[in-house]
């Protein structure tokens, strides 16, 4: 499975949890309710993954905490806030990097509708068109960044 269908059933299925739970809740709530969802779908999933950090040749075994790992290929970064901050972004693009994956999704369920809550951030992933019929003279999707939409946000 490729990362691109793996972030395919994670949308479908963060779409489903905020649309049955709604927004406002704790990201926790979501974590559990999602991480479930998307084990219902067919995708093996870590909770609360340690990712090590090396630092000065030294190996921290927990730089950090993902909060979701597909498959060891994609990475989500839950929030429940009124709105995203850069420094959620920047998080994600940081994670990223330090593990090597190649696509994650910032999911903020503080969002009335979920479908603007999500922030796609590529890392080296080669992108498709736009569009299924876009022309070879059309611009893709740049292979680093955060994306709402297709469209890099600050």
């Amino acid at each position: 499975m490729t990362e691109n269908e793996i972030g395919t059933r994670v949308i479908e299925a963060a779409i489903a949890v905020h649309r049955e739970l709604g927004p406002g809740l704790l990201e926790t709530v979501y974590e559990v309710v999602l991480a479930r969802e998307l084990t219902e779908r067919g995708l093996k999933v870590v909770r609360q993954a340690p990712v090590p950090i090396t630092y000065k040749g030294i190996q921290f075994d927990e730089g950090f905490r993902a909060d979701l790992i597909m498959e060891g290929r994609v990475i989500l970064e839950l929030k429940s806030v009124e709105r995203v901050a850069p420094a959620h972004k920047k998080q994600v693009q940081t994670y990223l990097k330090l593990t090597g994956c190649k696509l994650g999704y910032l999911l903020n369920f503080g969002e009335e509708v979920m479908r603007t809550g999500i922030t796609r951030c590529v890392n080296g992933l080669e992108e498709q068109p736009l569009r299924p019929c876009a022309s070879a003279g059309e611009k893709q999707v740049p292979t680093t960044g955060c994306y709402v939409a297709g469209i890099p946000s600050p």
